[in-house]
């Protein structure tokens, strides 16, 4: 049976930790499997700043897109996505506006803002909406695939072959996003659709993974332990914090399963009453 046609569900989990350098957890994170919505937002600015544009993003997202889709269940999702994540770029844009110009002047400004992934599953398909350089990446038949692109200087430089990939592993430029929430009035978002397939793999992390961990070893660590993804969370957290933790660090995992039909679930019912 084909994905388009097969109920889904997904099963999450997720983990953040502040790293080992940072004295504060700049990221946020939010999931709800009954929406099969999973984001994740990578604050900038510091105290009072960064934590608080990731929190406000998360939250509006998940808001907005609840809402949405309780007045219209049909409407189009990546409509609907990309409404969310400018409603969220206004909230961190308005409340940015409200904090002192820390470095003004100096040409080393700190801005409050914020980076945002986003991703629902909904009738066989897999919606991403993401602005900054937070990942979103599916493992598929044991291969890893990054699915966004870096809203970065970095990625620009390897865009235009200034950079090598094995030189921006090192370059000074990895965490100067060119798009973020909160830095001006309005965004641009990047969307894309996937065919959902069951058994696939999604994940959503903050740099502070992928600037730790290689694909090559993320990859690894999924085919490894897709059968127990909080371990699988647990495990790449760590490994960041073992290369040097030098970000704060989060993940979402999320593992598209086929829905139990309604006899599937009363045979479990007697299964279970019965031991067997």
């Amino acid at each position: 049976m084909s994905a388009t046609t097969t109920p889904a569900l997904l099963e999450i989990a997720a983990e953040t930790d502040v790293g080992l350098i940072r004295n504060l957890n700049e990221d946020s994170i939010a999931t709800d499997a009954r929406l099969g919505l999973l984001v994740l937002a990578d604050g900038m600015g510091g105290y009072k700043a960064g934590n608080v544009a990731s929190e406000l993003a998360t939250r509006a997202v998940r808001e907005v897109m609840d809402e949405g889709l309780k007045k219209d269940a049909g409407r189009d999702v990546g409509t609907l996505a990309r409404k969310a994540v400018k409603a969220a770029n206004r909230i961190v844009f308005q409340e940015s506006q409200k904090l002192p110009r820390r470095g003004a002047g100096t040409g080393q400004e700190q801005l409050m803002g914020s980076t945002v992934a986003l991703l629902m599953l909904r009738d066989g398909r897999v919606t991403i909406a993401h602005v900054g350089d937070s990942r979103i990446y599916r493992l598929r038949n044991g291969r890893l695939e990054l699915l966004t692109h870096d809203h970065s200087i970095l990625q620009e430089q390897i865009d235009l072959g200034l950079v090598s990939v094995r030189e921006a592993e090192t370059s000074h430029n990895r965490h100067l996003v060119t798009r973020g929430l909160g830095l001006h009035a309005d965004v641009e978002v990047s969307l894309g659709v996937h065919e959902a397939r069951i058994g696939d793999v999604y994940l959503l992390c903050s740099d502070g993974l992928n600037d730790m961990v290689d694909d090559a070893d993320i990859e690894l660590v999924l085919n490894s332990l897709q059968a127990n993804l909080p371990l699988a969370a647990k495990q790449l957290v760590m490994i960041a914090n073992d290369n040097g933790g030098e970000d704060n660090v989060s993940v979402i995992l999320a593992k598209v399963g086929e829905q139990p039909s309604a006899s599937g679930k009363i045979k479990a019912f007697f299964c279970g009453l019965f031991g067997r």
